[in-house]
């Protein structure tokens, strides 16, 4: 199968159906789970649909080294290209390649006026301008709405979609919507929110928030716990 069939057939698309054509540059979505749960997994494989367009992708990760994010790649991408049936997997890996750039940030070193220090150098030494920023890692706790004012500047002005991780704990209050803190309170300036959780042989991924629209809409996409691929209709 050629790259843009396994993109075509990606769960992704369902979620960028249930979300009216996806989060959109300039934008903000924060998927929320516990640690261990999967959202690693699922801010790979939204990087991977990206890369696989041949758009280019910065990850920023606090919790893990280069190694680390390096290997989640090289699994998820390769249980991707076996599912799909993918041709010509050399030359696609390559491209994936060439067109991420990892950033890794010490624990308790993060932060945003960082991060567009790291995207200037990148533009001004490597011609490096990102369609998609993934930050895995992040202590939302510790960030407020000055932080995500500036992060959705970052976003407008490099014209990319950033996907940010969050961690929740089974005691987190929750507001009516079931976002959880410490999302909840800074969810006026996040445009997409999904939360995930496991239930039988499947993490189910359930939308929270959808940009301004008052009906969410139901999400059909579950992430499988044995290859951490996203799969439809669970």
């Amino acid at each position: 199968m050629l790259r843009k069939d396994v993109n075509a057939r990606s769960p992704l698309r369902v979620l960028e159906q249930s979300i009216h054509g996806g989060l959109g540059r300039g934008n903000i979505g924060v998927v929320i789970a516990r640690h261990g749960v999967g959202k690693t997994a699922f801010l790979v494989g939204v990087a991977l649909d990206d890369l696989m367009r041949g758009r280019k992708v910065l990850h920023v990760s606090i919790e893990h080294g280069v190694d680390k994010v390096i290997a989640w790649y090289d699994e998820i991408f390769a249980d991707v290209a076996h599912e799909g049936q993918l041709e010509d997997v050399w030359r696609v890996r390559t491209d994936v390649d060439r067109h991420r750039r990892i950033h890794c940030f010490p624990e308790g070193t993060f932060s945003v006026a960082r991060l567009r220090h790291a995207l200037e150098f990148m533009r001004a030494n490597g011609d490096f301008i990102p369609a998609a920023i993934v930050i895995d890692g992040v202590d939302f706790a510790q960030l407020g709405p000055f932080d995500l004012k500036a992060l959705r500047e970052i976003a407008a002005e490099a014209d990319a979609e950033v996907w940010m991780s969050a961690v929740t704990h089974r005691e987190a209050l929750r507001d009516e919507q079931g976002i959880p803190d410490p999302v909840a309170r800074l969810q006026d300036y996040v445009d997409v929110i999904l939360t995930m959780a496991g239930a039988g042989r499947h993490v189910h991924v359930a939308l929270r928030k959808d940009h301004d629209n008052p009906n969410v809409s139901e999400l059909k996409v579950a992430l499988d716990p044995r290859t951490m691929l996203l799969v439809a209709g669970s």
